[in-house]
């Protein structure tokens, strides 16, 4: 039997401590970003990963583990953002950050836990590549969504994808961490 809750709060662990060291050296300063910059802040990271995936070259010498570190952490300030809007550039406290980053990833991690009932887990059978790609394809909805002003006919909105994307990421990291234990 699998010890996915204990896995997903490891990774968020390590994502948390890396988001409040990075607030400490820069503050809040992401808050000047629109939803629209941090989609496309995970796209590069994604697009990143998936080039190494496929050429087998990181020139850059970072790992794709630390890219999907950033997918969860701007996942999680992407859903700060649509909570708070991005019509003031004013930060806000470290200490607010990281509670309104632990209602995000609470919230992703309860609808993790849903969604793998329904699934039957079936992530753990996947490749990363592949859940490297549902990253890249929830990322091009969320700009779809995101040039039609937000609105959908019948899909899910930003948060839902953002939500999605942040899972997959730490699904991402827990089979990495398999394959190399």
């Amino acid at each position: 039997m699998s010890n996915t809750a204990g896995q997903y709060k490891k990774v968020i662990a390590n994502c948390r401590s890396i988001f409040q060291k990075k607030g400490k050296d820069y503050g809040t300063a992401w808050r000047v970003l629109r939803v629209s910059s941090l989609t496309d802040q995970i796209f590069i990271k994604a697009q990143r990963i998936r080039t190494i995936q496929e050429t087998g070259v990181n020139k850059v010498g970072e790992d794709i583990e630390g890219e999907f570190v950033a997918i969860v952490n701007y996942c999680v300030m992407g859903l700060i953002q649509l909570e708070l809007g991005t019509n003031s550039m004013e930060e806000i406290p470290l200490d607010e950050a990281l509670g309104r980053y632990d209602e995000k990833t609470n919230e992703a991690f309860e609808l993790m836990q849903k969604k793998n009932h329904d699934y039957g887990e079936a992530w753990r059978d996947m490749r990363v590549s592949s859940l490297t790609d549902l990253i890249m394809m929830k990322i091009l909805r969320t700009k779809q969504i995101e040039d039609n002003d937000g609105k959908t006919l019948i899909s899910e909105g930003v948060d839902a994808n953002y939500l999605d994307m942040l899972n997959y990421a730490v699904f991402a990291l827990i089979l990495i961490d398999e394959e190399q234990s």
